[in-house]
């Protein structure tokens, strides 16, 4: 292992930043302070479908607002060249080739409904520790495989995995770890695109990449004995491996945005202060003393020891983190604090974006704070008539609240450029496939996102808003309705006094 601890965070442009991307980058940048490394970001955007500048801009801006720097990555360049996987695929495509030449992978040349079929007998026989692939092409000779990978017919690459034994690989927190390789898929390493999976580019880019500590959530365990089969095959030391506890909802779940919000853009939007966000993430797993939680970044790097993270799953409790964040308001001056606020919540730019949409509507200068509270405050209160309002005009509450559950996790949560135009394609045709006219949906969505009847217009509004603050408030709505009861138990419905 080189001398100079490289830690990196990975992320995948697929997304809004996630919480639980500050949490391992917070981590991996504190050990790499720690030693004197080099802390890298490397965008892993293989996902050709799902990856998105406008995502990878948003990791970098959240990286940047939370304080972790970094040395190397796309925006500051590197001594290995690119450091977004999109533009390393002939590095990939050469080892790949060399796993080929040492039989250490294969060509498949299986078809989809061969892969298909095989899946299906496999339910059918109820297969327990179904292998998935059953390592068909794997009795191709190499001159055979090479001949036909020439000709063009059309394949995938695979990693060929031991049949026997066990794979064994030692993780700094949980020991040794031992792996049944009957129970390991020959994973794919090129798709039929050429296109490399996360497994090939992930291990290559790490080793070319010197990372000396592979840092990352304990969802990739169960990656392990694929990764430790690269360094083998390709003759490589491997990293220190780390696998963190999961972030847990307070009822020990994975983290999920059904339950707490997990956008960092949610969290600035919302007016956390960083170094608050930053102390709160640095106690999921770890603590500087027993009686004391508060502590600067600078103090966590300085007393930081990766080997006594524990493995309990923390939980990501938000009403302890807004109570953290209360005293780090506290501290500040009040001038510190109009700073804070004029960086952010009431920023020049902010203001001129409500201020045009405010104009036309209010007689008075004092009428402003009234109108355009909406788009201030975080939680709102439905009062009678909004509650009447938020169910649609023909339908129960239950139905209004299954159509704004659907519109958010199935159609507004996959927008990333999140701008009128965008906003109202979706919606609309949302109603068009669902059966729903825009006069019903759009008023429910209206009330849910301001508390008002009567706003200025719906799509614009939502991107002043922002989406994280619509986001929250949509999933409030749909708590409201699903809340309401009509007598005899039944939903609420719609319009006005409407009768089933």
């Amino acid at each position: 292992m080189a001398d100079t601890v490289r830690t990196r965070i990975a992320p995948s442009p697929t997304g809004d930043p996630h919480v639980g991307t500050a949490y391992v980058a917070l981590f991996n940048y504190a050990w790499a302070r720690k030693n004197g490394g080099q802390f890298i970001l490397r965008i892993e955007d293989t996902d050709r479908e799902r990856s998105s500048p406008a995502s990878e801009s948003m990791i970098f801006e959240a990286l940047h607002w939370l304080g972790v720097s970094w040395d190397e990555g796309p925006d500051v360049g590197g001594p290995f060249g690119p450091y977004r996987q999109s533009e390393r695929f002939e590095i990939y495509r050469k080892h790949a080739e060399r796993l080929l030449a040492a039989g250490a992978a294969y060509p498949c040349f299986c078809t989809k409904e061969r892969l298909e079929a095989l899946r299906e007998a496999q339910r059918k026989a109820k297969v327990a520790h179904a292998l998935g692939y059953d390592g068909h092409c794997r009795a191709i000779a190499q001159g055979d495989g090479r001949r036909r990978r020439e000709a063009g017919e059309p394949h995938v690459i695979r990693l060929a995995m031991p049949r026997e034994g066990e794979t064994v690989v030692a993780d700094l927190l949980r020991g040794e770890l031992r792996f049944d390789n009957t129970l390991v898929d020959d994973q794919v390493l090129i798709k039929s695109d050429g296109y490399p999976t996360y497994h090939l580019a992930n291990v290559v880019d790490d080793h070319l990449m010197g990372i000396t500590h592979v840092i990352r959530a304990e969802e990739w365990i169960s990656s392990l004995p694929k990764h430790a089969q690269l360094y083998r095959a390709f003759g490589w030391g491997s990293p220190v491996f780390c696998h963190l506890p999961l972030l847990r909802n307070t009822d020990k779940s994975k983290i999920s945005k059904r339950k707490n919000p997990v956008s960092l853009n949610y969290y600035r939007r919302a007016g956390y202060l960083p170094e608050a966000l930053l102390n709160f993430l640095a106690l999921q797993g770890w603590a500087i003393a027993e009686d004391r939680e508060e502590f600067t970044l600078e103090e966590f790097i300085a007393s930081f020891e990766l080997s006594k993270v524990t493995l309990g799953g923390p939980v990501f409790d938000l009403g302890k983190l807004t109570w953290m964040n209360g005293k780090y308001i506290r501290r500040l001056t009040v001038p510190q604090l109009l700073e804070r606020l004029r960086g952010d919540l009431v920023s020049d730019e902010y203001l001129l974006k409500v201020l045009t949409l405010a104009h036309e509507r209010i007689e008075k200068l004092e009428d402003f704070v009234e109108y355009a509270r909406f788009f201030f405050v975080g939680e709102l209160e439905y009062d009678a008539e909004a509650r009447a309002k938020l169910v649609a005009k023909r339908r129960t509450a239950a139905q209004t609240a299954q159509a704004l559950d659907r519109l958010l996790e199935e159609n507004l949560d996959q927008l990333l450029e999140w701008e009128p135009a965008r906003i109202e394609e979706t919606m609309r045709s949302f109603c068009d496939a669902n059966g729903w006219k825009t006069s019903d949906l759009f008023m429910p969505v209206r009330v849910a996102v301001t508390g008002k009847a009567a706003t200025p217009p719906l799509f614009e509004t939502m991107e002043v808003l922002g989406k994280e603050i619509c986001r929250r408030r949509l999933r409030r709505a749909v708590e409201t309705l699903r809340g309401m009861k009509a007598p005899g138990g039944t939903g609420t419905h719609g319009g006005e006094d409407e009768t089933p």
